[in-house]
């Protein structure tokens, strides 16, 4: 992977939200596939288009517990005077060697057993008597209680139409069609079809491991008691859920220190389980901001292609940002802004379509909406940035949540929505149309 963070760049230059997403989207490559066992796919994205080797159901079979019976031998029957027909035997799911239902004959037939020869519908067994010669049943006895069950006779009520509750073969999907197709992101219902179809292992492309690890010496575990200056470490709580949310495997790393070799070494030890690596905070101008210090010389700094960008980009909050590729299989890193808005922010904008990527997914983005602006006043925003502000989005509106500071962690627990407000608007009225992308 060559980074295209390597080329010369002015250190002043202002780069716009779409000129630094297109570069990681440049950078950033699907992972390569490999064959796992269903379980193991789950989440992953299929490599190759899945057809169908044996039509579901394989054969017909009955979709009720009653009477596989003939049609002719029902027609007319009703609770005055139902059809008395002979009981030739069971035939159960998974049953072989059927009997077969002639003139006059029924067999006993429970749900998903196959059709017997002969036979041309079912009758529920709540339309008959159950062969005890008295009324309509609710059910049917166990056969180790009533063997007797399926021989004897039994009184249909109701007459049916010929494949009445009867799952014909290939009803679901036939041999021969496409299954699935390639792309298609495996969860329980796609897993179930693969495993009814008979597929044990599938081709994928993996789920991205992704690290996660926050930067501030000020940062304390949730749980433990808070010193003076001190705050908890929400940030890497929240990426690390965001990365999961996006599909991949990820890890959190407990939060580490403003120490330059500290947070380089565990840089280091964490690319052995990174397929891509995510840091928050440290990366902006501060004498304390050791992001930048760390990694300037992480891995294989030496080698072609390596090396990470610090940026500053046209867009409020996450002006400051950082990307570029590190260590020996020069793994994607994505530094992103401490404040936690801006941190989450860039997250949905960058870290979350590299994840997809990495998946093989061609939809890499959140849903983009337009919605009409419901608010007591006018937004303002920067000339010249790209503003993203928190919102909650319903029925074609969508109103502001909070203010613009990029520490309001509250209000963003109550948005599902970001409103973009483009660089060339200074203002936007109450009833305006504007642009709303979807969380979640």
């Amino acid at each position: 992977m060559t980074s295209a963070a390597t080329r010369p760049t002015d250190p002043d230059r202002l780069w716009s939200v779409d000129e630094h997403l297109e570069d990681i989207l440049t950078t950033v490559r699907p992972l390569e596939p490999i064959e796992l066992q269903l379980l193991d796919a789950q989440g992953c994205v299929l490599v190759d288009d899945i057809t169908v080797p044996v039509s579901l159901p394989p054969f017909d079979n009955s979709s009720m517990d009653g009477y596989a019976v003939r049609v002719a031998d029902v027609a007319g029957a009703g609770e005055e005077f139902p059809a008395a027909l002979e009981v030739v035997g069971d035939v159960a799911a998974g049953a072989a060697g059927l009997v077969r239902v002639g003139p006059g004959q029924a067999a006993r037939i429970m749900t998903g057993a196959p059709i017997p020869p002969g036979a041309e519908a079912v009758v529920p067994v709540e339309w008959t008597d159950g062969g005890l010669g008295e009324g309509p049943v609710d059910g049917m006895r166990a056969r180790s209680l009533a063997p007797e069950g399926a021989e004897g006779h039994v009184r249909v009520h109701r007459p049916a139409e010929a494949g009445a509750h009867v799952r014909a073969a290939g009803s679901d999907v036939k041999a021969g069609d496409r299954a699935l197709e390639a792309g298609t992101i495996l969860g329980p219902p796609q897993i179930a079809l693969l495993a009814a179809i008979g597929r044990g292992t599938v081709r994928v492309r993996p789920r991205p491991r992704v690290v996660v690890m926050s930067t501030g010496s000020e940062l304390v575990q949730p749980g433990e008691a808070l010193g003076h200056g001190q705050i908890y470490d929400s940030n890497s709580f929240a990426l690390t859920a965001a990365a999961r949310d996006a599909g991949a495997i990820a890890y959190r790393v407990g939060a580490v220190a403003d120490d330059a070799d500290i947070l380089r070494s565990t840089i280091e030890d964490q690319l052995v389980r990174a397929d891509l690596l995510v840091t928050t905070g440290g990366v902006s101008v501060g004498a304390y901001d050791v992001v930048k210090e760390a990694l300037a010389s992480v891995g294989d700094e030496d080698e072609a292609g390596g090396g990470v960008e610090f940026r500053k980009l046209a867009m409020q909050p996450g002006k400051p940002q950082g990307f570029g590729s590190i260590g020996p299989d020069h793994t994607p890193l994505l530094a992103l802004p401490g404040n936690p808005v801006s941190s989450y922010v860039s997250f949905e904008l960058f870290v979350r379509p590299a994840i997809r990527t990495l998946m093989g997914l061609e939809d890499i983005h959140r849903t983009s909406v337009r919605a009409t602006l419901k608010a007591d006043k006018a937004l303002r925003s920067p000339k010249g940035r790209r503003q993203f502000l928190r919102g909650t989005h319903t029925g074609g509106e969508v109103t502001p949540v909070g203010g613009e500071g990029s520490h309001l962690v509250a209000a963003l627990a109550h948005a599902d929505a970001l409103i973009v407000v483009p660089e060339d608007v200074e203002s936007v009225e109450p009833g305006t149309d504007v642009e709303v992308v979807l969380l979640g």
